[in-house]
C-alpha cells in the first residue's frame, strides 16, 4: 500500500512537471515589425496577414526615421503596449533598432531579415565599406535626409517585386535621416537572445555576404532565400512567416 502511494505521488509529480513544460513550450504570441529606412510599415501587410491568420497578435512600428533614439523610442512604445513576451522583427535597418530595443525584458527572441546586426562599436556604414552593395548612390537633401533614386529603386531595393508596385514605392518614400547609419549599439540584444536570420541572396542593398556575417557571428538560425531581393519580406511572406513563427515557437520566456 506504502508503495501505491510512492507510486502515485511520483506520478502526480511527473504530471505536474510535464503540465509546466507544456506550458512553457506555448509559442510566443505577441510578434513586433519593425520596418526600415525609406519605407513605411505598410510593406509588411502580406506577412501580417499570414501570422495573424495563424493566430498571432502582430503590431506594426512606424519608426519617424528622423533619429536613431527616436526609432528606438518608437519600438519601445510599441513593445510596451504588449501583453506579454514579444518577438521583435527588423528589416533592413530596422535590425539596427531590434538590435537596441530588443534589450527590453519582454523581448524574448529577434527576427532580423535581410538586416543589420550591429556589435558595439560598428555602424552600417563602416561595415558597408568592409562590405561593399552593389547599388546606385543615395540621393542626399540638403537637410541630410536619404532616399533612392526613383529610376534605381525596382533594380536596387525591388527587384523580385511588380515593376508597377516598385515604382509605386520609389514615389513614396520616406526620407531617412542619414545619421540613423552611424548610430553605435554598445550592448546589442542578439548576443544575450537567441535570433533568426534570413538572408536575401541577390540583395542590392545589403551585401549578402554582410547578412551571412551578421547570421554567424549572432549564431542566428540562418536561412537563404534564393533570388531575393532586399525587399524579400514583400516578395516572399510566406517564407518571412514562416522563420517568425518559428522563433516564437523556439525562444521561450
Amino acid at each position: 500500500m506504502k508503495l501505491n502511494k510512492v507510486t502515485l505521488a511520483v506520478g502526480i509529480l511527473l504530471a505536474t512537471a510535464g503540465g509546466a513544460a507544456q506550458a512553457q513550450a506555448q509559442p510566443v504570441q505577441n510578434i513586433v515589425l519593425v520596418h526600415g529606412a525609406f519605407v513605411g510599415g505598410a510593406g509588411w501587410r502580406p506577412v501580417y496577414d499570414q501570422l495573424t491568420h495563424d493566430g498571432y497578435n502582430v503590431t506594426l512600428v512606424q519608426e519617424p526615421l528622423t533619429s536613431f533614439s527616436q526609432d528606438v523610442a518608437a519600438t519601445r512604445r510599441v513593445i510596451e503596449q504588449q501583453n506579454g513576451p514579444v518577438i521583435l522583427v527588423g528589416h533592413s535597418y530596422g535590425g539596427a533598432i531590434i538590435s537596441e530595443a530588443g534589450n527590453d525584458s519582454k523581448v524574448t527572441g529577434l527576427v532580423y531579415i535581410a538586416a543589420h546586426a550591429l556589435d558595439n562599436g560598428e555602424t552600417e556604414a563602416s561595415n558597408g565599406k568592409k562590405y561593399p552593395n552593389s547599388a546606385h548612390p543615395f540621393i542626399k537633401s540638403g537637410d541630410g535626409y536619404l532616399t533612392i533614386a526613383p529610376e534605381y529603386y525596382h533594380s536596387d531595393f525591388a527587384a523580385d517585386l511588380p515593376a508597377a508596385q516598385a515604382d509605386f514605392e520609389a514615389h513614396a518614400q520616406m526620407p531617412t535621416n542619414a545619421a540613423v547609419f552611424t548610430a553605435n549599439i554598445p550592448h546589442p540584444a542578439w548576443k544575450s537572445k537567441p535570433s533568426w536570420y534570413m538572408v536575401a541572396k541577390a540583395d542590392k542593398i545589403i551585401s549578402p555576404d554582410l547578412e551571412r556575417m551578421y547570421a554567424r557571428r549572432a549564431r542566428s538560425h540562418m536561412v537563404e532565400i534564393a533570388g531575393a531581393s532586399h525587399s524579400v519580406y514583400q516578395s516572399h511572406p510566406d517564407d518571412v512567416a514562416k522563420l517568425i513563427e518559428q522563433a516564437a515557437q523556439n525562444a521561450q520566456p
